[in-house]
């Protein structure tokens, strides 16, 4: 290029050419160069051991988008001496396994192994990943394959006995600012942006490195002398992604899981967060709902009984209100519940009254506690022998209504919490008032 031609690409900022997307420049050269997975590979960790063992078995690396999955599966190649053939399950068919199978077989006869990776995996539907099994078992292929699915759900159980799950993290904050560092040091100058704005562009990354660098890539082509932007020019300067959330896939459950055992845990401020984060996220606030009313018996129960009525009152008022100003309804509920006494006693009780249903089959209810509409029942000894409680001293006969044949059970075993206690106390009096008149009547 002429001197020209060199001076206008340095008034325009544009010293030199880039040679790729700044995540494509950026891709690890080495295992060692890997971001946010010191637990597979460092130390003892198990790709580590692998590669020291020069042995690799076939492996599924399940982690969130933007985590190193491609390039751990192309540097695991290179550092056991396996070809790597990379293949997306997403623009791939019946045709394209042929044709990797075949080019496998040939190597294998020259005394090579292929590293098979695929990425999505899950979504190769069951028969074509029984398509791999044949292969793996023979040595043909060591298949490395890519999810962001949990493979119990969306990998056959043939394929997963043939293949180690291994478990990638969404990048933390420090690793994110570790890849900014490297942007800035391949790019040779600082990322015009303030401390706030740094550490909010990190957030927006929600732990994908690659869009992490996306982002960044964006931001370097603002011009030379930039004043170093704010989070509020940031924000406007870059279009933010919603929170990672799919409704119909493993975080659904995962962040219903983490609002469940938040109000279990008392944390009401993490209950509210996880919320929050379903509701940005786009959930259903009916399905939050019925969660919540579900919480409401399951995990407060008879410790509060009130805490049924609010998370009932709750979903009659996002009915009536619709979003957004329903949501309100929800934010409360959790905040009663989360610092509402919890008891699972009712939860248990179901669980013994439904084992002994099952256990003791149909037996018949005791004689003296069924109705006799007709005379003929009556001779037979139907409701003989009913004592009507509100006769009875204290409004309790004390009688046994289990059926005959069955030990008396206890069930519902109330805890010294909330409400429960005062449970507890009648429980208790009654109890020992069964005790004195079966006594008394024998």
């Amino acid at each position: 290029m002429s001197a020209g031609g060199d001076n206008l690409f340095a008034a325009a900022g544009l010293e030199t050419v880039p040679a790729g997307p700044l995540a494509d420049r950026l891709r690890p050269k080495s295992l060692d160069e890997i971001i946010g997975q010191d637990h597979l590979l460092k130390g003892e960790g198990p790709l580590a051991r692998m590669v020291q063992a020069k042995k690799l078995a076939s492996l599924i690396l399940w982690g969130p988008p933007g985590t190193g999955k491609t390039s751990i599966a192309r540097l695991l190649a290179d550092a056991t001496g396996l070809v790597f053939a990379p293949l997306s399950a997403v623009f791939s068919g019946v045709a394209d396994l042929r044709k990797v199978f075949d080019e496998a077989r040939k190597r294998r006869a020259t005394g090579q192994t292929t590293l098979l990776f695929v990425d999505e995996i899950h979504r190769f539907n069951r028969a074509q990943q029984d398509g791999f099994l044949p292969y793996v078992e023979d040595g043909t292929v060591v298949l490395v394959g890519a999810t962001t699915e949990n493979p119990s759900f969306a990998l056959n159980s043939a394929l997963l006995s043939r293949a180690s799950v291994v478990v990638l993290h969404r990048l933390d904050d420090a690793a994110l600012e570790a890849l900014l560092q490297r942007a800035e040091a391949i790019e040779n100058r600082a990322l015009p942006l303030d401390q706030d704005a740094r550490a909010a562009l990190r957030a927006m990354a929600d732990g994908d490195g690659r869009y992490l660098l996306n982002m960044a890539e964006q931001i370097y082509t603002l011009p030379a002398g930039t004043v170093p932007l704010d989070p509020e020019r940031l924000a406007e300067t870059l279009q933010k992604r919603a929170p990672l959330y799919d409704k119909t896939q493993d975080e659904h459950y995962n962040l219903i899981s983490a609002l469940h055992k938040s109000m279990r845990g008392s944390d009401v401020d993490a209950a509210l967060y996880w919320m929050a984060r379903m509701l940005v996220g786009g959930e259903d606030p009916l399905y939050i709902c019925r969660r919540i009313v579900r919480f409401a018996a399951e995990d407060v129960g008879m410790a509060d009984p009130n805490a049924l009525l609010q998370a009932l009152a709750a979903k009659e008022m996002y009915d009536f209100l619709g979003s957004p100003e329903g949501e309100l309804g929800l934010v409360q509920a959790v905040i009663y519940l989360a610092t509402a006494p919890k008891s699972n006693a009712a939860y248990k009780a179901e669980s013994r009254a439904k084992r002994a249903a099952r256990e003791h089959g149909s037996l018949m209810p005791p004689m003296h506690i069924l109705n006799a509409p007709t005379k003929m029942m009556k001779e037979l000894g139907f409701s003989s022998g009913y004592a009507y409680d509100h006769d009875a001293e204290g409004g309790f006969s004390g009688q046994n209504y289990f059926p005959e044949g069955m030990e008396r059970q206890a069930f519902y075993r109330p805890v010294e919490r909330g409400f429960e206690r005062e449970i507890l106390k009648r429980l208790d009096y009654w109890q020992k008032l069964r005790a004195k008149r079966q006594a008394d009547d024998k």
